[in-house]
């Protein structure tokens, strides 16, 4: 299989300089072992004006067969001559992005002492691929490449000249041009697409394949339009692995969002509190009184948003009456752990159809969170900034838009009963606000009123004389006198708005 990368330059700034990005001199042809074959990287031409590198892979079928899979391309049992006659050492494949990444791997990252001013600037850049596998057909080789700056010109191989009835191959011919893209992105953009077009990896997927992916894909992946596609081809179709990906890549897109590191966000429970905590007596109570108001409420399908570690769902499931739970938090580390606190990997068939997890942000619509029964914000508004509290209550409130909803919020006022909490301090470092007895009742009207809702307040925890209960529950139900009316009518303005 071959692949040609090119450019152009001047006597100022001389086209040969691809050998130093490259880490391979244009003067020399040079041989390196693969454990599939044998790589040679060679420059057809190499001039101030024009230089092209040339990577060549012979692949040894034999040693394919004796350390892959073990059963060719189709994994048939039967297959047993395809598994040494084959297109492997024609076609572009994992095979050619796994000798990419080993023979120009500091390339791949961007790494060169002696031009470091040319390797972090863009260059003008020429890649042909005389034979891609590309399952999908031209136009999923444009939708690949195009959004990443690429021009694509992309021409279907014959199956045969002799015979055109018989129409194009699954081959393709494929010219990429660019003029603002550096050569370590170049060289990602192939390691990672070369085999999402042809859909097949001649090694075995594990789960460190989710870190090289989203290494390669860093920059460019999380905002490409096919995301879903290259993420789930690029692992095999492995659900688990593809969903890990999916959520890290979401955590990566959110990060962007709001102009913070990812750390920054995936921070609902810090690296050295992942062992199991006893809950204090409050966090049972509170607890308690959720699952009193569910029951009360006679909800079936319950969302836990912001679910942390998981307890409430797992005090959910240890009632019947709950068939479907449903835990969604931001953070990939905390939803790590309550898999771990559920046991869901050894969770009995019947027990694990009532419980999913997932990633997702509440500040966003989601329409995995509609047409459930009830919601549960427990512990959770505090903890946004006030401004972005409105999207989340639209979020909620307006588009999942539950029969029941229940939000827990620490009462500030009782902080001057906490012994060990100094004056004026709030209870927890990630706090944004802690609200007043009457802030939250007028924040709950609001919003009820807004949205069509009920609602009705009850104390957590022991109901001071003075400063009130420790935490604050508001319980909204669909006011049925106003349904059709406030809960129905919500305006563009007012969602764009939230």
């Amino acid at each position: 299989m071959f692949l040609t990368i090119s450019t152009s330059g001047t006597a100022a700034l001389p086209a040969t300089d691809l050998g130093f990005l490259l880490h391979k001199h244009p003067d020399k042809a040079q041989t390196f072992s693969t454990s599939y074959g044998t790589a040679h990287v060679f420059y057809p031409e190499a001039n101030a004006e024009r230089c092209t590198a040339a990577l060549l892979l012979e692949v040894d079928a034999v040693a394919l067969v004796r350390r892959g899979k073990g059963k060719g391309r189709g994994g048939a049992p039967d297959a047993a001559l395809a598994q040494y006659v084959n297109d492997r050492p024609y076609a572009a494949s994992s095979l050619l992005a796994v000798a990419l990444s080993a023979v120009f791997s500091s390339a791949l990252r961007g790494v060169c002492n002696a031009r470091p001013e040319r390797a972090a600037a863009p260059l003008p850049l020429r890649v042909e691929v005389p034979a891609l596998p590309a399952r999908g057909g031209p136009e999923l080789v444009r939708q690949l490449f195009e959004p990443l700056g690429w021009t694509v010109s992309v021409k279907p191989v014959a199956l045969d000249t002799e015979f055109p009835q018989w129409g194009d191959s699954r081959y393709v011919r494929l010219v990429l041009e660019a003029q603002a893209l550096t050569l370590a992105e170049a060289l990602r953009h192939l390691y990672v697409l070369l085999p999402v077009l042809d859909d097949a990896k001649h090694y075995w997927v594990s789960s460190d394949e989710v870190d090289k992916l989203l290494r390669a894909g860093e920059g460019w992946l999380p905002t490409h339009p096919e995301q879903k596609l290259i993420t789930s081809r690029y692992l095999s179709r492995r659900w688990s692995l593809t969903r890990q990906a999916m959520e890290r890549l979401e955590l990566v897109r959110l990060a962007e969002a709001d102009d913070s590191e990812v750390e920054a966000i995936d921070n609902a429970v810090e690296e050295e509190t992942e062992a199991e905590e006893k809950p204090t007596p409050l966090a049972g109570q509170r607890r308690d009184a959720i699952v009193a108001a569910l029951q009360a409420s006679n909800a079936a399908r319950v969302l836990d948003l912001g679910c942390g570690q998981g307890q409430l769902v797992q005090e959910l499931l240890r009632d019947v009456r709950f068939t479907e739970i449903v835990g969604v938090d931001v953070s990939v580390r905390a939803l790590t752990i309550a898999s771990r606190r559920l046991k869901l990997d050894r969770m009995g068939e019947r027990q694990a159809s009532r419980v999913k997890l997932f990633q997702g942000s509440l500040a966003y619509t989601d329409k995995r969170l509609k047409g459930y029964d009830a919601a549960v914000l427990s512990e959770v508004i505090e903890h946004l900034d006030l401004p972005r509290l409105p999207a989340l209550e639209y979020a909620v409130f307006g588009h999942a838009h539950p029969r029941t909803v229940l939000v827990t919020t620490p009462n500030v006022e009782y902080n001057v009963r906490w012994e060990t909490l100094p004056a004026g301090h709030v209870r927890h470092g990630d706090h944004r606000f802690e609200w007043t007895r009457e802030e939250f009742r007028g924040w709950a009207a609001t919003v009820a009123e807004r949205y069509g809702y009920a609602v009705e307040f009850r104390p957590v925890g022991p109901d001071d004389p003075e400063v009130g209960p420790p935490t604050q529950m508001a319980v909204f139900h669909i006011d049925e006198t106003e349904k059709n009316d406030t809960g129905k009518n919500h305006t563009e303005k007012e969602a764009k708005a939230a």
